[in-house]
């Protein structure tokens, strides 16, 4: 099938299957469930009332149940029993064996650490950024090309990033741009990627690439947020532009940062693309992510792979619930 006529289809489909759903529920609700006649008409139309919502609530709550929910139990079931034993039940016996591995220790090791610099220099670049391109003429273009790197998926940035890092050896022609500033500073060229423990930091530069454009977009609509009269009375108080920024701006967009911090954080928690493409977990660079995969489909140990799944789960769940919180205080 052309795949032209097959996106037709598909959205004839499914836009017609909504429609259909929508209007033979409310037909069985008010015909069939409640219908309006009989002496009861005031209580059946409102019965029905009250079910409707839920009529059009199902199918989105069904797909998160199938979707979101059960891989959630699904996963926590499996991290509890053994597959090689017929998936008999062996309780925290994964969870034992996983935290007696070296490696596991030490993707928890760099994923600290990826949480500790990757969030801190993405909305930092990112507020400086904002900042710098807030009042210049040509900031549209600026901010542009530091969001570009959004546009590139992690794997992708990391190929770009590879021929950055890209080592030949010594005698030939360097097409990696690190390795070619560093030999023409008279140094020998290296393998950049297999040097400990700066190759983590060499990976953490990709997505704090990546993700600086998304903190400078938000920040940069913060701080065009912030009444002009504050910023006026700091100047004729004789502010330098320094203090302006760290004490007027800053504490006034405080509430966004945090939520672009723990935002970004989240993405650092489940990294996994840009360490698989550039050093496979290899040279100490093993992250959650990475030896969950490797667990699950190369070892194909299921119970230890989920459990750490449910690891991930579990740091990411309080950052979640945390920022939902947050959101939906600031709308209150």
């Amino acid at each position: 099938m052309h795949p032209a006529l097959q996106a037709v289809l598909t959205i004839v489909i499914g836009v017609g299957g909504c429609v259909g759903y929508f209007w033979g529920a409310n037909q069985i609700l008010d015909k069939l469930i409640f219908p309006a006649r009989g002496a009861h008409i005031a209580r059946n139309i409102s019965r029905a009332n009250m079910v409707r919502p839920w009529l059009f609530l199902f199918p989105a709550l069904f797909a998160l149940g199938l979707y979101l929910a059960y891989p959630v139990v699904a996963t926590l079931w499996l991290s509890l029993t053994d597959r090689d034993q017929g998936g008999a039940f062996v309780g925290l016996a994964n969870y034992r064996q996983m935290m007696g591995e070296p490696k596991f220790w030490e993707a928890m090791r760099n994923n600290m650490l990826w949480l500790i610099v990757v969030p801190a220099a993405s909305t930092g670049f990112g507020l400086l950024a904002a900042q710098l391109t807030d009042r210049i003429r040509w900031g549209n273009l600026a901010k542009s090309l530091v969001f570009m790197p959004m546009a590139i998926s992690f794997v992708g940035a990391s190929v770009i990033w590879k021929l950055v890092y890209d080592f030949r050896p010594e005698g030939q022609d360097q097409i990696g741009v690190l390795n070619a500033i560093w030999v023409a500073l008279g140094g020998d060229p290296q393998t950049w990627l297999t040097i400990t423990p700066w190759n983590n930091f060499l990976l953490m530069v990709v997505l704090i690439w990546i993700q600086t454009g998304f903190a400078m977009v938000i920040l940069s609509a913060a701080l065009r947020g912030i009444p002009e009269e504050t910023v006026e009375a700091a100047i004729v108080d004789g502010a330098n532009p320094f203090q302006i920024f760290f004490r007027i701006k800053v504490p006034q967009i405080m509430p966004t940062i945090v939520v672009v911090w723990t935002t970004i954080t989240l993405v650092v928690l489940k990294v996994f693309d840009i360490v698989l493409a550039m050093t496979n977990g290899q040279w100490e660079t093993q992250v959650l992510a990475n030896y969950m995969y490797d667990k699950m489909f190369r070892a194909f140990d299921w119970g230890v792979g989920s459990a750490a799944a449910m690891v991930i789960m579990i740091l990411v769940l309080p950052i979640l619930i945390w920022n939902v919180l947050n959101a939906r205080k600031e709308m209150r």
